[in-house]
C-alpha cells in the first residue's frame, strides 16, 4: 500500500511541479510601458532575483526610504478603521475591502519575466531606477565590497517602446531631449543588444540614433573611449528597453562584479613622454661624450706623431751633413 501511495506522489510531482528543470518565471512579462531594472545573471535566475531584491531595497531605503506598503486604491488600513461612519458607508467598505484583499499590493519593485534567459526585469514602482543603480555602483565602486555571486549587470530602464526601428526613432525623438537637446549637449556612445530578436540591424539602428542625437543639437559629439553618457538599447523579443546613463565605462559597463575589482594604474602620458625625452636627451649626451673622447683620442695620436716626425726629419739631416 505504501509502495502504491509513494509511486502516486512521484508522479504527481513530475506531473504538477515539473520538478527543478523546470525553468522558474515571473508572475508577468516584460511589456511596453514598463520602467524598471534589467538585471544579467549566470544560470540561476530564481537566486539572481533573491539577491537583486536584497541588493535595491537595500539601496532603495537609503535613498527613498524604507518602503510604505498599500493597497491599488492608495488607502491604509489603519485611517480607514478609525473613520466612524454610518451603517451603510460601513458595509459598503466591508465589500471594497473584501474585494480588495484578493488583489496584489503594488510594491516598489517586482519581478517579471523578461523574455530572455539570463536576464530578469524588476519593474519599478515611484522611484528613478537610474538614479539608484548608479547610487549602487557608485557605493560599490568606492568601498570595493562585493555584495552579489550571481549578478552579473544592472541596467536601468527608464523608458520602453516596441522594438522596431520607426517605433524606436519615433520614441528616443522626445526621449532624448532632456540630455542632447539645445541647450544641452555632451560626448556620448550607443550601447546597443538584441536578444530573441533578428528583425533590427545593430548598425542601421545606431547609426539612426547617432543621426537623432546630432539633430537635437549638432554639438553632440561622439566619444567611444570616455563619453559623459551612454545611450543603453536593450532589445528583447518585442519590446525595447531604453535609458540614459553616467560613467558607463568607469563602473564597467555597469557588471557588479567587475566594478568591486581593484583598478589597475594606468601609465601616465605626461610621464612616459617625460621619461621618452629624458632617454633621448641622455642618449644625445652619450653620444656627444663619445664624440668628444674620440676627438680628444684623435688629438692625443695627432701629438704622437709629429715628435716622430721632427726626429725623422732631425735624422735625416744629420745623416745629409
Amino acid at each position: 500500500m505504501s509502495a502504491v501511495v509513494n509511486d502516486s506522489r512521484k508522479r504527481s510531482k513530475k506531473r504538477y511541479g515539473g520538478g527543478h528543470n523546470k525553468r522558474w518565471k515571473g508572475s508577468r512579462e516584460l511589456e511596453v510601458g514598463m520602467q524598471g531594472i534589467l538585471i544579467t545573471c549566470n544560470m540561476n535566475e530564481r537566486k539572481c532575483t533573491a539577491e537583486a531584491f536584497n541588493l535595491l531595497n537595500e539601496y532603495a531605503d537609503q535613498l527613498f526610504g524604507p518602503e510604505k506598503l498599500q493597497d491599488n486604491n492608495g488607502s491604509s488600513s489603519d485611517e480607514e478603521e478609525a473613520e466612524e461612519e454610518d451603517v451603510d458607508v460601513a458595509l459598503k467598505k466591508e465589500v471594497a475591502q473584501l474585494q480588495a484583499s484578493g488583489a496584489k499590493r503594488e510594491r516598489r519593485f517586482q519581478a517579471l519575466e523578461s523574455g530572455a534567459n539570463n536576464v530578469i526585469f524588476i519593474k519599478t514602482h515611484n522611484l528613478e531606477s537610474d538614479k539608484l543603480v548608479h547610487h549602487i555602483l557608485s557605493d560599490l565602486h568606492t568601498t570595493k565590497k562585493k555584495k552579489s555571486r550571481v549578478i552579473l549587470r544592472m541596467l536601468p530602464v527608464t523608458g520602453t517602446c516596441k522594438a522596431f526601428q520607426e517605433d524606436m526613432v519615433k520614441y528616443l525623438t522626445t526621449f532624448l531631449e532632456p540630455w542632447f537637446k539645445t541647450p544641452n549637449c555632451g560626448t556620448y556612445q550607443i550601447a546597443f543588444k538584441a536578444r530573441n530578436s533578428s528583425h533590427n540591424k545593430r548598425d542601421e539602428i545606431i547609426k539612426s540614433i547617432a543621426g537623432l542625437v546630432g539633430k537635437l543639437n549638432p554639438k553632440n559629439k561622439v566619444d567611444l573611449t570616455n563619453p559623459e553618457l551612454t545611450i543603453i538599447v536593450e532589445v528583447i523579443k518585442a519590446v525595447c528597453c531604453l535609458s540614459v546613463v553616467k560613467d558607463y565605462t568607469l563602473y564597467r559597463k555597469y557588471n557588479v562584479q567587475e566594478v568591486v575589482k581593484e583598478d589597475t594604474p594606468k601609465p601616465d602620458v605626461t610621464t612616459v613622454k617625460k621619461s621618452d625625452a629624458n632617454a633621448a636627451e641622455q642618449k644625445e649626451e652619450r653620444d656627444a661624450d663619445e664624440t668628444n673622447e674620440e676627438e680628444k683620442k684623435a688629438d692625443e695620436d695627432g701629438d704622437k706623431v709629429v715628435p716622430q716626425d721632427n726626429k725623422e726629419v732631425d735624422k735625416g739631416e744629420g745623416d745629409g751633413e
